[in-house]
């Protein structure tokens, strides 16, 4: 006879995890507690038979898990952390969340995220971590324009870490104690500026023969590490069905509440890539000319204000990135040009 089709949820923590394995009737066939470790768990989601349905969250070091499950033959869903309501239950506990997650599943009724493919993770992780750095740097720099400014320094160019700038820091006349932290500092930017070339040297092969990448630098405003956090961040364009639903998920479209006849809309979701948003309004600040970008921001910007104008033209810059990495061209621009 047929084995029936069996259903997994996994409650996944940083060190154990709660199992329940579920039937397509909803009987619970098992609930374990394991260890967090590779052959464990592929030990437990083997007793559901071949091909079984698992679901974990989305959660912190999901990445494991879901690799080892799918080198187990397992269908694997990833549950939004977000999207999903639990209600109000009087008792939450591990076996109730992972009973929660499997009934979700087997009922159609999962709000899923996407598993990105091992390889794009690891861009992602190259692309963030890049990010994070470059966040850090800027930290290290505001501190030694804080520390002229404490011994009343002018600084006259516009970039003081370029040539101009470290003549002015190497002669510049300082305290001690303002001394020792600018070039402490200026080792630290230094060092920094060395992890961030190691790290692009890393991301070019990723994105060397994509298609997408090349087209999206098309928009004015986006250069390599722009294009390169479209391609990582948003990964395999297909999965979204219009420009719309790329811009709903990255945040940039305002909350929705509808009741009878009411409408109330308000600020954007941000619930989505904090990186795509953030490329997205950087690459707006860059406009320079007369752009399609920079004219919808001057012309949103007079009826609603500068900060409304600025995300209503990141949206639309993010619609041009949408069918740039679909068709590996903006035709659009391309016709313009």
């Amino acid at each position: 006879m047929e084995q029936q089709q069996q259903y997994v949820g996994i409650d996944l923590h940083r060190r154990r995890s709660v199992i329940v394995r579920r039937n397509a009737l909803g009987e619970t066939l098992d609930i374990v507690r394991i260890d967090n470790d590779p052959v464990a768990l592929a030990a437990e989601v083997s007793k559901a038979g071949p091909n079984p349905e698992v679901i974990l969250e989305a959660t912190y070091g999901w990445y494991w898990a879901a690799d080892v499950l799918t080198e187990c033959g397992a269908t694997v869903h990833l549950s939004h952390p977000l999207g999903n309501n639990w209600g109000n239950r009087r008792v939450k506990n591990d076996e109730r969340d992972a009973t929660d997650l499997v009934d979700l599943l087997r009922l159609g009724r999962l709000a899923e995220a996407w598993i990105a493919p091992p390889p794009l993770r690891e861009l992602r992780e190259y692309i963030r971590y890049r990010a994070k750095l470059v966040q850090l740097r800027s930290n290290l720099k505001a501190q030694v324009h804080s520390v002229l400014a404490k011994e009343g320094v002018t600084v006259p160019m516009t970039d003081l870490f370029g040539v101009r700038g470290h003549h002015l820091l190497n002669d510049v006349h300082l305290g001690d104690a303002y001394r020792v932290r600018v070039e402490s500092l200026r080792d630290l930017i230094e060092l920094f500026d060395r992890e961030i070339a190691m790290l692009e040297d890393k991301i070019d092969p990723y994105v060397a023969d994509d298609l997408g990448y090349h087209a999206v630098q098309a928009i004015p405003g986006v250069g390599p590490v722009l294009a390169s956090v479209f391609v990582a961040e948003i990964g395999d364009v297909s999965r979204f069905t219009s420009a719309r639903h790329l811009c709903s998920w990255a945040g940039l479209t305002p909350t929705h509440h509808e009741s009878d006849d009411k409408v109330r809309r308000g600020h954007i979701t941000k619930q989505g890539s904090r990186l795509v948003r953030w490329a997205a309004v950087e690459a707006v600040a860059r406009q320079r000319g007369d752009t399609i970008i920079r004219a919808h921001h001057q012309r949103v910007g007079e009826r609603r204000g500068k900060q409304v104008g600025r995300v209503a033209a990141a949206r639309k810059l993010l619609i041009l990135v949408y069918y740039g990495l679909r068709d590996g061209e903006i035709r659009c621009l391309a016709e313009t040009g």
